[in-house]
C-alpha cells in the first residue's frame, strides 16, 4: 500500500510541475487540463484523480511555489550569520528564479486573478515570506526592520519583472 501512495504522491508533483510550465507559458486561462496531461504524460482524465477542478490544480501549483520559497528563506535565516542575512537573502531568491522561472512566472500572473481563493493564496503566501523576512531582519538586529523588508520585498518584485521582460537593466545599481 505504502508504494501505491508513494507512485501517486509522485505523480501528483508531475501533474503540478506540468501544471506550473502549462501556466506560466500559457496562462490560467489560455492553460488547459489537457495540455497539462500531455506535458505529464499522462491522460487528462488522470489528473482529476487528484484535482477536482483547473483551480484546484492552480492553488497546488502556488502552494508550491510559495513554499519553495520558504523553504528556501528558512534555511538562510537558520545558517547565516546576521551580518550577511540580507545579501544572502537576496541571493537565494535569485537562484529561485533563474532555477525555478516558471513558478515566478506564475505567482505573477496570479497576482492579477481575482478569484478569492487565489487572492487568498497569494495572501497567504505574501504575508507568511514578509512576516518570516521582518522576524529574521528584527533578529538579526538590523536597523528600520519594517523598512528593510518593504524594500526587500519591492526589490524581489522588481526582480520578477527584470527577469521577465529580459531588463536586467532595471537591476542596475552603478549607472
Amino acid at each position: 500500500m505504502a508504494k501505491n501512495s508513494s507512485v501517486s504522491a509522485s505523480r501528483q508533483s508531475d501533474i503540478i510541475s506540468a501544471a506550473i510550465e502549462v501556466f506560466a507559458e500559457l496562462g490560467f486561462y489560455r492553460a488547459t487540463t489537457a495540455k497539462v496531461a500531455e506535458r505529464a504524460n499522462i491522460s487528462q482524465p488522470y489528473i482529476f484523480k487528484f484535482f477536482s477542478t483547473k483551480e484546484e490544480l492552480l492553488l497546488e501549483a502556488l502552494k508550491v511555489s510559495w513554499a519553495r520559497i520558504a523553504d528556501s528563506f528558512s534555511h538562510v535565516v537558520s545558517t547565516v550569520p546576521p551580518e550577511r542575512l540580507e545579501e544572502e537573502l537576496i541571493s537565494a531568491y535569485v537562484r529561485i528564479m533563474y532555477e525555478h522561472r516558471n513558478e515566478v512566472l506564475l505567482q505573477m500572473q496570479a497576482q492579477t486573478i481575482m478569484d478569492a481563493p487565489i487572492v487568498e493564496v497569494m495572501r497567504e503566501g505574501f504575508s507568511n515570506i514578509r512576516q518570516m523576512v521582518l522576524d529574521a531582519f528584527v533578529a538579526a538586529g538590523i536597523a528600520n526592520p519594517a523598512e528593510r523588508t518593504l524594500l526587500f520585498l519591492a526589490r524581489g518584485m522588481l526582480c520578477n519583472i527584470s527577469m521577465s521582460l529580459n531588463l536586467p537593466e532595471l537591476m542596475k545599481l552603478d549607472e
